[in-house]
């Protein structure tokens, strides 16, 4: 069983900047495609980025593309989530995800989670 434990957020002034870390443990990180969600208050959960096993590949949602860079560190099965410019309506819960198959972007093909972490960013 993955378990999956975020850390990072916290609060910041729009324009600013957070790094989100996603540490895995009980099963072969390099196995996984890892992403990340977020949930504002009253929203659906969505995605924001994904990466493939390897690092190799990633996909970013057009929200956050060029301010949002995901990155992995196998040797330490850890997952980030550089987030630079940040907005308002970045506000949300951030959640880590993993699954063994193919980098997506579908909700629902992600196997594991983690509890999240809170962002806020103020006007």
């Amino acid at each position: 069983q993955v378990q999956l434990v975020e850390s990072g957020g916290g609060l910041v002034q729009a324009g600013g900047s957070l790094r989100l870390s996603c540490a895995s443990s009980g099963r072969t990180f390099s196995g996984d495609s890892m992403a990340w969600f977020r949930q504002a208050p009253g929203k659906e959960r969505e995605f924001v980025a994904a990466v493939s096993r390897r690092g190799g590949t990633t996909v970013y949602a057009d929200s956050v593309k060029g301010r949002f860079t995901i990155s992995r560190d196998n040797a330490k099965n850890t997952v980030y989530l550089q987030m630079n410019s940040l907005k308002p309506e970045d506000t949300a819960v951030y959640y880590c995800a993993s699954r063994t198959g193919v980098t997506g972007t579908v909700l629902y093909d992600y196997e594991s989670w983690g509890q999240g972490t809170q962002v806020t960013v103020s006007s």
